[in-house]
């Protein structure tokens, strides 16, 4: 079985709110991303056949093959990036990459460390069984699973909040922002978890900000 996590974790998420954003353009940003929507339809197949293979190679040799292991680190810094300029965050008017690399300099990053073993027994049941409690609680930010937290539930809305003030007041509302970031933050650690990643169970912790707290981006670098 799993044990909890130490209080910085593989996964290392942040964000950066753009200082100017307009008080209009999240009104058409659901037609701005529907061709990242589709690209990641496919991702997400080739995601998902990815970790069943790596599946076999965890229970057989201890580790995630890290060409398909940097393909699904990939797949989520892409779809946290379209989460982020649309209905996720709604956080910059920066027009996502078509990428799968890290794109340092776009405001919403996300890295996670790649680790040496992984281990056989906890590969059977970490990803149905351990991770079902996050499960629960994520379907209540999302409406879902996995890569379809822009579709709808408490992030969404939050956002949509968000964007409201931001049209008759200019400002996006930090607090509002802070706890957005943290919500995604939540539910990138439990697909990392669920996706086979990394054995570190994910905390029950809302870390709010843009930015990890203080020794997980270390941790994420792997140094």
């Amino acid at each position: 079985m799993g044990t909890p996590s130490a209080p910085h974790g593989p996964v290392a998420v942040s964000a950066e709110l753009d200082s100017q954003l307009s008080r209009w353009l999240w009104l058409v940003k659901w037609i701005l991303v529907i061709p990242h929507w589709i690209v990641l339809f496919f991702l997400w197949i080739a995601f998902l056949v990815v970790t069943m293979i790596a599946f076999f190679a965890i229970l057989f040799t201890e580790r995630f093959p890290r060409g398909l292991f940097d393909f699904n680190l990939g797949v989520l810094r892409w779809s946290w990036r379209v989460s982020y300029y649309s209905y996720g965050a709604l956080g910059t008017d920066r027009y996502p990459p078509f990428s799968l690399g890290p794109e340092p300099d776009y405001p919403a990053r996300l890295d996670i460390a790649y680790p040496e073993r992984l281990s056989r027994s906890m590969v059977l049941v970490k990803w149905w069984l351990l991770a079902i409690p996050h499960y629960l609680v994520i379907a209540f930010f999302t409406s879902g699973m996995h890569a379809g937290w822009w579709s709808g539930g408490l992030i969404t809305l939050l956002a949509l909040i968000a964007a409201f003030a931001l049209a008759f007041t200019e400002r996006y509302p930090r607090d509002l922002f802070v706890l957005i970031v943290g919500l995604n933050r939540w539910v990138l650690r439990v697909a990392a978890y669920a996706s086979l990643m990394t054995d570190a169970y994910p905390p029950f912790r809302l870390d709010q900000g843009g930015t990890e707290p203080a020794g997980t981006e270390r941790a994420a670098d792997g140094s």
